[in-house]
């Protein structure tokens, strides 16, 4: 597969030679929305068209007593206690304060931690205000949560979370237990004033090479959480996307096994193209690309377009993946937003239409 894309991609500037009007003319003429043709591939069908972020098919909406995500406004303090900042040069995700402990010792936990009163909270007002600039016809609404491993390691440091779970896992069972019930509830009013689309499990549990612990730590751990999280947003008419960077394809089985049906970013450290022959359109792949060869250079236009059809090639057959290339980058690259310029003109020359002409 990889051989037949790269020799087909060789021809693509001479095989396809339309113009933009001809690809705007195209997109006005589509029968689905970039919602329902994502939907339609959450089902397990062949979408019309490969989703891409070139034409958002998520509309993802904050809870400002969880996690958050982006921090492009300065820091803010969690319902859990713990403070979070963002970063430019590291495009404002929201990371942990340094040197912030709040759980010393998890055997204390119930002395250390303390969570946000918010039983006068104003539910449905707050709500009403997210509402108002939700596209739902075009796009799915999408809620995150179910962060408990990144959860741990924001009260207690990274290294503080693993001696925890090395040690004292059954006071890390109970700490979490209380923090579900909090995370939890949050959630249940998410699903009952949004009517969410989508649930992005969001939990990194592994770095690039490795997992920071074991499959059998993973299940007795953090599964339960998960799972927990995942039934009740299925049973609400939800999709689960998990989110995990790094090596974690040893986790996949139990992914599916609780109902997860998308992966996000799917790093190249996993074995892609294995998975994708195993699992098929079970998993749908959101990812599958590596930035880093056309970081800090400008492209050649030719050899990013070939790179961009392998891509592509590889991972489209079958359904279940979305086309992410050069996606996101650092802010301050002065010669990503040129290559991203590549990518979104190769997505509506080859990409956006592959179903229909393969």
């Amino acid at each position: 597969m990889r051989g037949e894309g790269r020799n087909l991609s060789i021809s693509i500037d001479t095989k396809l030679t339309r113009k933009r009007g001809e690809c705007r003319a195209r997109l006005l003429d589509r029968s689905m929305t970039p919602k329902e043709n994502y939907l339609r591939m959450l089902r397990g069908e062949i979408p019309e068209f490969i989703p891409a972020y070139v034409e958002p098919y998520m509309q993802p909406v904050g809870e400002e007593l969880l996690t958050p995500m982006l921090l492009p406004d300065g820091p803010v303090v969690t319902s859990l206690g713990v403070k979070y900042v963002g970063d430019k040069d590291f495009n404002f995700g929201a990371m942990p304060a340094p040197n912030q402990v709040i759980v010393s010792d998890v055997t204390k936990w119930r002395d250390q931690l303390k969570i946000r009163d918010v039983s006068g909270r104003d539910w449905e007002g707050y709500y009403k205000k997210l509402n108002e600039n939700l596209d739902r016809e075009n796009m799915c609404v999408c809620i995150d949560g179910g962060d408990y491993f990144l959860t741990l390691v924001s009260l207690m440091s990274f290294e503080g979370a693993l001696l925890a779970i090395l040690e004292e896992p059954e006071a890390v069972i109970e700490m979490l237990t209380h923090i579900s019930e909090f995370y939890t509830m949050v959630t249940k009013q998410q699903l009952h004033y949004l009517k969410p689309d989508v649930y992005i499990l969001m939990d990194d549990d592994s770095a690039y090479l490795n997992p920071f612990f074991s499959v059998e730590t993973y299940r007795k751990i953090f599964k339960p959480f998960h799972k927990l999280h995942a039934d009740l947003v299925r049973d609400a008419g939800c999709f689960v996307n998990r989110h995990d960077c790094g090596k974690c394809e040893q986790f996949i089985d139990d992914w599916l096994e609780i109902g997860v049906r998308e992966w996000n970013p799917a790093q190249i450290s996993n074995d892609l193209v294995g998975i994708k022959k195993k699992y098929g359109d079970r998993l749908v792949l959101s990812g599958c690309w590596d930035n880093n060869p056309w970081l800090g250079k400008p492209a050649d236009k030719k050899e990013l377009r070939d790179a961009l059809a392998e891509y592509v090639d590889t991972f489209a057959p079958g359904g279940g993946f979305t086309f992410v290339a050069l996606a996101g980058g650092p802010a301050n690259d002065p010669f990503f937003a040129a290559n991203q310029e590549i990518a979104k003109e190769f997505y509506y020359d080859y990409v956006r239409d592959w179903y229909k002409t393969h």
